[in-house]
């Protein structure tokens, strides 16, 4: 329950909502595995109720998945998913970001600094794997905030929520994380000099080749998986 780590939670479906989010992102719960109320309660020492409303929560996000007889499991990863889930991200983003490039000021760029060192030094680090999913989301959002677009920013966000997983395996087990922290550089590099059209472009081919490379790494998985059964 992390009670040395000075977390505060305001509820207890919070907590057990954030402590679950993180299990089943990590990939300490894996997908298709069942997520019994009654056990959950008991491990988090809390009643039904906020494991219920905790699990429908990551149900919204994409996490969770409830069949009826069977309950909730972490859901599978699928690459048909992640195609269309990578396609919406790069529409979305592309056009959010070529609204925010004429409203970025020094402080948006400083601030996107920051954080494209922050994810560097993570990287470099190699101990805190944990961080550069939401390192790399931090990046991205920095970009668009200054379109001042928030309900395309809320559409983001629950894409980048469901894409989490998928993002977490490109960056451990591909090129992905070389590849994501030169083109970073790049994409901030293209937004100080408002080039629209380059930084569009090179958003677009980040965002849908990160897809294809996850797609490629789950049905090589599959196909071995597969091979190995028989």
């Amino acid at each position: 329950m992390n009670k040395g780590s000075g977390t505060v939670y305001k509820t207890r479906t919070q907590m057990v909502a954030d402590i679950l989010r993180e299990k089943i992102l990590s990939g300490e719960i894996v997908a298709g595995e069942a997520l019994r109320q009654d056990a959950i309660a008991k491990e988090f020492d809390v009643s039904r109720i906020p494991v219920r409303e905790a699990l429908l929560q990551l149900e919204a996000q994409g996490l969770v998945h409830f069949e009826a007889h069977k309950g909730a499991t972490a859901t599978e990863l699928s690459p048909a998913k992640v195609n269309e889930l990578f396609e919406l991200r790069a529409l979305v983003e592309c056009h959010v970001l070529e609204n925010a490039i004429e409203n970025m000021t020094d402080q948006d760029f400083d601030a996107a600094s920051k954080i494209l060192h922050d994810f560097e030094a993570a990287v470099e680090s190699g101990t805190q794997i944990e961080t550069w999913s939401d390192l790399n989301y931090a990046l991205h959002a920095a970009l668009y905030e200054p379109a001042e677009m928030p309900q395309a920013m809320e559409i983001i966000k629950s894409l980048n929520i469901k894409s989490d997983r998928y993002i977490r395996l490109q960056l451990l087990f591909t090129t992905g994380i070389d590849k994501a922290e030169k083109e970073h550089s790049e994409l901030l590099s293209l937004c100080k000099k408002r080039d629209k059209a380059a930084a569009t472009t090179l958003l677009k081919k980040h965002i849908l080749e990160a897809g294809q490379a996850i797609h490629d790494l789950l049905t090589q998985q599959q196909l071995m998986h597969s091979t190995a059964g028989k």
